[in-house]
Order: structure tokens, then C-alpha cells, then sequence
């Protein structure tokens, strides 16, 4: 399967700015990379690139005062395979646990386990270990929450997502990773391409997504909360302990965001040009901090 994605951003900056943006394909999905342009901005200005310590591709940019964008167009292979449930995989004692899974043990800025680490236990203690009690979190969680882009808040944390009843992708993802880490399940954000692929089409304009990884069995598997489905064609693009590691575009200074265009969808051919599918959307989501 071929996967078309790409993104336009553009932000008003009232002077100029460190930009830091984690908006590349992840380092382990670049070898399914067929064709792609450079990272274009407008005005050009130079970038210089480097990994964060999650492993995610960053890049570093001054924005001039005005008017800058960002635009990025590829082609990636995928296997179009679904991820297959292994009812078999059980948790880790934490003792076990290799020293890179124990920081998703712990609470972050909008995971708080300490907040609902008694409710966990209370809800899920009982269950089976293992890959049933991620499935059963991610039950809870898609059952508990209503999803609307109108929900977005930029502050809602896992414990007011779970009160309020409301979020969008990212207080789905951040919800369950707390719940998996107040029962010692490792669990990570991850933002990334998802699109209508294999499903119907929604209305909605194209965004990034939100979804999470389980530790069990030495090794991190792929659950969704919001749809809580099996899904096609996802591309991870960054990886944290919640949103707060993985903005799309983090400036050092004000701005606003003035465009945001995401396209991701099956490509049967290989030509790589932007494409005119993509709507404007003014956003209130922290996908840029």
C-alpha cells in the first residue's frame, strides 16, 4: 500500500522566534519513505535537525517576524496490515522492566497517577493481566469519553478528561496511558498520521492523531482509545510521555496559527506534488505550543 501524507502550517509570529518542529516521519518508518519533497518554508530560512532524547526527529528554525509556513509532501510504503491481538501477552513485573520502559511508569504533566491511581485499581485491579487489562482500559476509556473537536483544551488533563467526559484524541491517549501506568503498565503517546483508510471517510478536516503503545511481553503494541478499532496506515511521526513531549511546532514567543492542512490517504501511483485536499481550520488543540 502506498500512503500519500503531507502537511501546510503556517503561523503569524509579531517578532522573530525560535521554532522547534516535530512534524518528521519517525526514524524507524524513513526506509518506507518512496518519494518526498525537502521541508519547504516561506519565507526560507535554514533548519538544522536532531533527535530528542525519546528518539523523535526535531528540527530548529528562527522564524522571521510575519507571516511563516511550513509544507512537507512524501509517498510511504506500508504493509497495510492490521495489528494482530495477542491475548497471550501479559505485563511485565516492574522489576523486569528494561530502564527505557520505566519513565512511562511514571507520572507527567497531563498523566496524573497519582490523581487516579486509586480509581484504576478499584476499576481494573481485578481483572486478567496483561493484554486484557489494556483492552479493558481502552474499553473504559472509549466508552467514558465523547469525542468533538469543540472539546479541545489545551490544559485538559487525564483526570479532568475522565470528570469531564469530553476530549479529543489526545485525552483519549492520555486517559488510558494513566490508567495503564496506575496499574504499572508502561504506556507512551504518540502522534502521528491516521487516516480514513479501510474505514469510511469522515466529514471532518484531516488531522494529526493521537493514539498509545503498551509494554507487555518485552514489547510495545499499539492500542487506539478514540476509535478502539483495528486500523490501516498509520505513521508514527513522535513518541513522549504525553503530549507535552511531542507539540507539532513549539515557538519560543507568541503566535498564532494562521493555517493547518493534513493529508493522509491510499495512493495507487507515485506522483508527489501538494496535493488541494486539505481544509483551513483554526485550532484551539495543543498540537502547537
Amino acid at each position: 500500500m502506498l500512503i500519500r501524507l503531507g502537511y501546510e502550517i503556517a503561523i503569524d509570529c509579531p517578532q522573530s522566534m525560535p521554532v522547534i518542529s516535530l512534524l518528521d516521519i519517525h526514524p524507524e518508518r524513513q526506509h518506507d519513505i518512496k518519494r518526498q519533497t525537502k521541508v519547504l518554508t516561506s519565507p526560507r530560512v535554514a533548519s538544522d535537525s536532531y533527535q530528542d532524547s525519546f528518539g523523535n526527529l526535531c528540527r530548529r528554525y528562527l522564524a522571521p517576524q510575519g507571516g511563516f509556513q511550513i509544507l512537507y509532501d512524501a509517498l510511504v510504503e506500508d504493509s497495510g496490515e492490521y495489528q494482530l491481538p495477542n491475548p497471550l501477552a501479559n505485563e511485565t513485573p516492574v522489576e523486569s522492566l528494561p530502564p527505557e520502559a520505566i519513565v512511562f511508569l511514571l507520572g507527567s504533566r497531563y498523566c496524573e497517577t497519582d490523581h487516579l491511581s486509586d480509581l484504576a485499581w478499584r476499576l481494573f485491579g481485578n481483572l486478567p493481566q496483561g493484554w486484557a487489562r489494556v483492552q479493558a482500559i481502552t474499553d473504559y476509556v472509549n466508552n467514558r469519553l465523547s469525542f468533538g473537536y469543540g472539546y479541545a483544551r489545551a490544559t485538559r488533563t487525564a483526570a479532568q478528561a475522565h470528570e469531564e467526559r469530553v476530549g479529543v484524541c489526545r485525552d483519549f491517549a492520555h486517559l488510558a496511558i494513566t490508567f495503564c501506568r496506575c496499574m504499572n503498565i508502561p504506556a507512551r503517546y504518540v502522534n502521528g498520521y491516521l487516516g480514513d483508510i479501510g474505514v469510511p471517510p469522515d466529514p471532518a478536516p484531516m488531522d494529526f492523531n493521537a493514539w498509545f503503545e503498551a509494554f507487555l511481553d518485552g514489547r510495545w503494541y499499539t492500542f487506539d482509545a478514540r476509535h478502539n478499532v483495528p486500523r490501516i496506515g498509520r505513521v508514527v511521526v513522535a513518541r513522549g510521555r504525553d503530549a507535552t513531549d511531542v507539540p507539532l511546532l513549539h515557538s519560543f514567543g507568541p503566535h498564532k496559527l494562521t493555517t493547518f492542512k493534513v493529508w493522509t490517504y491510499e495512493q495507487e501511483s507515485y506522483p508527489v506534488r501538494p496535493p488541494s485536499r486539505g481544509t483551513d481550520r483554526t485550532l484551539t488543540t495543543p498540537l502547537i505550543s
